[in-house]
């Protein structure tokens, strides 16, 4: 018999202290008490009604922190049956990447993404060639740059090209906050099962340098993200373009023994 955990007492998440959005803040305290014993292995998790009331978000928001979880191995759920906590992965069946698609749900967090604008697009051979995508197709466009909290000079520039089987998700994109991915999936019930990244050197065009408040030509880092779905189709691709001092790389490599 699987055991029913009560959920906790009303705790509405406190946005305006934390540059996570809501999913994540619900997701991390949520993990932590998974990771506490006040969930253990075995136990159904609160209802996502219960979770609505207890942390004051929407439905989408729980469904969003309830994916971040699945994504992690913590939970799973099943129609019917729940949520339910799962046993720690071992080191042999575990999958060791060093990015997951999960990680770029946070990436970003520390920035805010202001839209300029979203329209349908025909691809030509520069912009083809730039998102790696077939010249002649039609894509909706989403232009912006990202920011952070207390800095006015953007970071750099976020560009979305989205399949146009799903371009109806951008009739609500200027009220959503956070990746964009997650939406569509949610919306269309889709899952993107594989994120490709390249990032290539690139040179500040005299355009780009005016809105990012860098000299023309200057060194730049341009980083392309291709996201896959089961059926082979791309769901989106992002273009962003930081000047080189305001982004870094970082990556651990790890040896596991076979």
């Amino acid at each position: 018999m699987v055991k029913k955990i009560s959920s906790s007492e009303t705790k509405p998440l406190k946005s305006a202290n934390s540059s996570r959005p809501l999913y994540m803040q619900a997701a991390l305290e949520l993990k932590e008490e998974i990771v506490n014993g006040v969930y253990p292995v075995g136990a159904l998790i609160p209802t996502e009604d219960e979770l609505c009331k207890r942390f004051s978000v929407s439905r989408y928001t729980v469904r969003e922190a309830l994916r971040v979880l699945r994504e992690e191995g913590l939970v799973s759920s099943r129609r019917g049956a729940g949520t339910i906590v799962e046993p720690s992965r071992s080191r042999d069946t575990d999958i060791h990447k060093v990015m997951s698609i999960n990680d770029l749900l946070a990436f970003g967090t520390d920035t805010r993404y202001a839209i300029d604008s979203i329209k349908m697009i025909t691809l030509d051979h520069k912009l083809a060639d730039k998102t790696g995508l077939p010249e002649g197709e039609e894509w909706l466009q989403v232009l912006g740059f990202r920011r952070t909290e207390n800095e006015g000079v953007p970071v750099g520039q976020s560009e979305y090209y989205i399949n146009r089987a799903f371009a109806a998700v951008g009739r609500i994109l200027l009220r959503h906050q956070g990746p964009i991915f997650p939406l569509i999936e949610d919306m269309f019930g889709q899952s993107v099962c594989e994120v490709h990244q390249q990032i290539a050197a690139t040179l500040i065009s005299k355009a780009l340098s005016a809105e990012l408040n860098v000299k023309e030509n200057s060194a730049a880092l341009e980083i392309r993200r291709s996201y896959k779905i089961p059926d082979g189709r791309i769901l989106q691709v992002t273009v962003n373009t930081h000047p080189a001092s305001r982004y870094r790389h970082s990556m651990t490599l790890q040896r596991f023994r076979s």
